[in-house]
């Protein structure tokens, strides 16, 4: 069974997508193959000893569940630190040759992709693209005979592009050499983006078919263009392949069948449309870009203080979290506009729920909004608007009466940096 990703939703204007996505939620993945099992061997920092009394907050991944927001990310799936060689192949076919340059397509992400990455993750990954074939590589069959469809895994049709693929290119690629694939597939195979999105990850799949004696197990395809008719295609329209290499890395779809409302604009894997956006504190602990001596752990009862820097800036305390089971914990983190956040108009304590056993795409992870039904303080095109005032401001608290947890912004100093108090009634999980 492979692992694999797809989006369904798509912005506002199309809402009935909705109805749509209700329907064909089921589909959107298949069962991993890389679910963890006692035996596995797991590697990233992460998996590093607690020194630090973390281990409470560290909550494990989930048994069984696709893409699971747990602690450390299972083995398979392509590491998030240090050097990344990525192979970039565009591709055409006889029914859609590709107009221009095939490194024009190529130009469209790069060097975007590696600079967001590079942002994001404070300089920890290195994410350096190659393209060893600089034409297009023709497909044998037409686009349409391969069938290619909204949420395909390595079914027929699929394995059969992919077998195509790795005939046409083997003679020029060493397929060995590099961590992950990207396939840039010409724009004008298949619908636009704003009517279906084909982009898809097939990620941790030890299924798949191997090329030069290592399996595909770690391949991003694009389609289309993301454009949404703004005119900000030319800075945001890259941004599809950052979403789809998370996936890469291990990181779930954090949108639903009913579109971004559970997340927001605040994490690529949500929304990937319009204006840039950044990674949320708890992916970039578990890429392995923020330090254990970064996170704050509450898991005692009590009351403890935490001094939070932006989480776009290097250095400092990041963040803190409150475990409240084996499964689930809230996370708090200081967001504004810099680094990758451009369109942050509400800066403050973003606070959220992550979900170690809920699968990619079933809402693994929740934002608490502090001003609920506001409407949001931003009108931009593509970003999830109510949410985006959530930060919670300095007087302002977050509070789970079931569980006895309470998180209180304290103050905000001129530089930036936030004082949260969190307190806690019950027993450590």
């Amino acid at each position: 069974m492979e692992q694999t990703r797809h989006r369904i939703r798509r912005r506002g204007r199309l809402a009935g997508l909705a109805a749509f996505a209700a329907l064909t939620l089921a589909a959107l993945t298949t069962a991993s193959s890389t679910v963890p099992a006692p035996h596995r061997v797991y590697a990233g920092p992460s998996s590093a000893p607690d020194a630090v009394g973390l281990g409470p907050c560290r909550i494990p991944t989930g048994i069984g569940v696709q893409m699971s927001e747990g602690l450390p990310t299972p083995a398979g799936y392509t590491r998030s630190t240090g050097v990344v060689r990525a192979l970039n192949l565009m591709i055409d076919f006889p029914d859609a040759e590709g107009a221009g340059s095939a490194l024009d397509r190529l130009a469209e992400f790069f060097p975007q992709t590696s600079q967001w990455f590079a942002t994001s993750s404070y300089g920890r990954l290195s994410y350096r693209p190659h393209a060893p074939v600089s034409d297009w590589l023709r497909m044998p069959m037409p686009f349409a005979a391969y069938g290619i469809e909204r949420g395909s895994p390595y079914e027929p049709g699929y394995r059969q592009l992919v077998e195509d693929l790795v005939s046409v290119a083997d003679p020029k690629v060493d397929f060995a050499d590099y961590d992950l694939v990207n396939v840039l597939v010409t724009p004008n195979a298949g619908p636009s983006a704003l009517d279906t999105v084909l982009s898809v990850t097939f990620s941790g799949n030890e299924a798949a078919p191997v090329a030069d004696g290592v399996p595909l197990a770690n391949t991003s395809f694009v389609y289309s263009r993301q454009d949404d008719g703004s005119g900000s295609y030319s800075e945001t329209g890259y941004r599809v392949l950052p979403h789809e290499n998370g996936h890469v890395f291990g990181l779930p779809d954090l949108y639903t069948a009913s579109g971004g409302g559970a997340v927001g604009h605040w994490d690529i894997m949500s929304e990937d449309w319009g204006a840039n956006n950044d990674l949320l504190g708890w992916h970039k602990w578990k890429l392995g870009w923020l330090d254990n001596s970064q996170i704050g752990c509450a898991a005692t009862p009590g009351t403890t203080e935490y001094t939070l820097t932006p989480l776009a800036t290097r250095g400092g305390s990041k963040m803190a979290v409150v475990p409240l089971d084996e499964s689930t914990g809230y996370a708090a983190e200081v967001r504004t506009r810099a680094g990758n956040d451009d369109h942050v108009c509400e800066p403050g304590v973003l606070i959220y729920r992550v979900k170690s056993d809920v699968d990619t795409g079933q809402g693994p992870v929740t934002v608490s909004d502090s001003d609920r039904d506001s409407g949001g303080c931003t009108r931009g095109a593509n970003i999830h608007a109510e949410l985006s005032d959530a930060p919670y401001r300095p007087g302002q608290t977050f509070h789970d009466r079931e569980n006895g947890i309470r998180i209180s912004v304290v103050d905000e100093d001129e530089n930036g940096v936030y004082r949260v108090r969190i307190t806690r009634s019950e027993a450590t999980p």
